[in-house]
């Protein structure tokens, strides 16, 4: 196929080596990346009080830990995690607006030993085998929490974009308007486009805040010895056993990212080595005073809304955020887009998403007519949507610390429980089950000899 085909075919057809592309389109694919996790990850050090360019830099030093573990093969980029807020605010809550910097630290080694949670349950999976726990994850499982992540996800989208309605409108009809009809490159950079083209027209409308621009420095090291983790057997005993459930969630994460590609990431490289890396990233992090790492879904909705699959183009979204958390001055230039933009490109990003988990049950030809099933995905969405709400997760004391739960983990909790006690399960995991079909979801052949045609 010669160049020109090659890249008329962008964005029809997935891409699975960004170097058939000039350098340039592989450097504007990672940005792309980079702005989709940009929003989110930023956001953590901003609830918690960590420093934001420490973030950043752990970030993209965690993505290119977590791909050397992996062998290179997911295409996964990992951003700051969520699920540990809880755990923060236990252990180093803000005095009025100012974070409690002398207990960061603290809060930080109780992610590190979480991460090395991490490391004892992939040594298991290794040992005892894959198949062995996969069979608690069936696709009547996984499927609702991947759908379940993306619809928790969502009620931030709608309340990030009603800030400022027209700006996130723009960005999801460029978006679209790209995505379908665009040609070669546009097809596959719509995000990068939604931002620019909403960007500009925020410009011209005076709705741009450069406060995030005002007194920051041009260069700076991005880290601080005095948020080092420091060790505390109460900050411990509070974090670390969140492990269990972003261990969950890791897995319904690995899960989309295979559903997305057409290839079963949790049989090669394997289960064991994505939570090995997921957790020695986010060690590696906390180590460092950033936040906990994890896969992020953001990326992952990229994935399904360009069909670029080469995990390269996350290593170049790493370094990107390796090299941005040296300059504080261009991070606050990212953070100045207007956030009914990000609203809007999230809306987009989170049903992607779902979508995934909707697919990962066709693929998988989960019966619904059994009432078992149904049990089973009800109450992981029952859980997952309702312990989001008012009613924020569960918290329940261990001694004198407080270990508290989020909706997906709930929800991951009571579908792992439910299916494994109800009788009539009529799925069993094998090595080429459930992703490796050799067909991704727009209908391409993706094994070795369809990559070649």
């Amino acid at each position: 196929m010669d160049k020109q085909n090659s890249y008329a075919q962008l964005g029809s057809e997935p891409i699975w080596d960004i170097r058939r592309l000039s350098k340039p389109k592989a450097l504007i694919l990672g940005l792309q990346h980079l702005f989709a996790m940009f929003g989110a990850t930023i956001l953590v050090p901003l609830i918690t009080g960590l420093d934001i360019s420490t973030t950043l830099l752990m970030a993209g030093l965690g993505t290119l830990f977590f791909h050397f573990m992996t062998k290179g093969k997911v295409p996964a980029f990992l951003g700051s995690s969520f699920a540990f807020l809880g755990g923060y605010a236990a252990v180093a809550p803000k005095i009025g607006d100012q974070a409690n910097l002398d207990r960061l630290p603290y809060a930080c080694g109780g992610v590190f030993v979480a991460g090395l949670i991490y490391v004892v349950i992939a040594a298991l999976i290794k040992y005892f085998g894959v198949e062995k726990v996969m069979r608690f994850f069936p696709p009547v499982v996984t499927g609702p929490i991947i759908i379940s992540i993306g619809l928790t996800l969502a009620p931030s989208a709608i309340a990030n974009a009603s800030t400022d309605w027209l700006l996130a409108m723009v960005a999801i009809a460029v978006v679209v308007y790209f995505n379908i009809f665009g040609k070669g490159m546009a097809k596959i950079i719509p995000i990068i486009l939604g931002i620019i083209i909403s960007y500009a027209l925020a410009l011209i409308l005076h709705r741009v805040d450069f406060t995030a621009l005002q007194g920051a420095k041009v260069v700076a090291i991005p880290l601080e010895p005095s948020q080092f983790m420091k060790f505390d057997l109460s900050a411990v005993i509070t974090i670390a056993p969140i492990a269990l459930a972003t261990i969950m969630e890791h897995i319904g994460d690995i899960s989309a990212i295979s559903a997305t590609t057409g290839n079963n990431y949790i049989k090669d490289p394997g289960l064991h080595r994505t939570l090995l890396g997921d957790g020695l990233a986010t060690s590696l992090a906390s180590a460092f005073g950033g936040p906990a790492n994890t896969t992020y879904g953001e990326n992952t909705g990229v994935l399904v809304l360009t069909k670029v699959y080469d995990p390269r183009v996350m290593r170049l979204a790493a370094i990107m955020a390796i090299i941005l958390s040296f300059f504080p001055a261009v991070s606050g230039v990212i953070r100045s887009i207007p956030t009914a933009i990000i609203g809007g490109i999230s809306m987009i990003l989170y049903g992607m998403i779902s979508s995934i988990g909707v697919r990962n049950l066709v693929e998988n030809r989960v019966d619904f007519t059994k009432s078992r099933n149904l049990i089973v995905a009800a109450s992981i969405f029952v859980c997952a949507l309702g312990f989001t709400g008012e009613v924020h997760g569960i918290s329940f004391p261990v001694g004198d610390a407080t270990i508290s739960l989020s909706g997906l983990a709930i929800a991951a909790l009571v579908g792992i429980l439910l299916n494994a006690i109800l009788p009539g399960k009529d799925y069993v995991f094998t090595e080429e089950k459930p992703q490796d079909t050799g067909v991704n979801f727009s209908g391409t052949d993706t094994t070795k000899e369809g990559r070649k045609k």
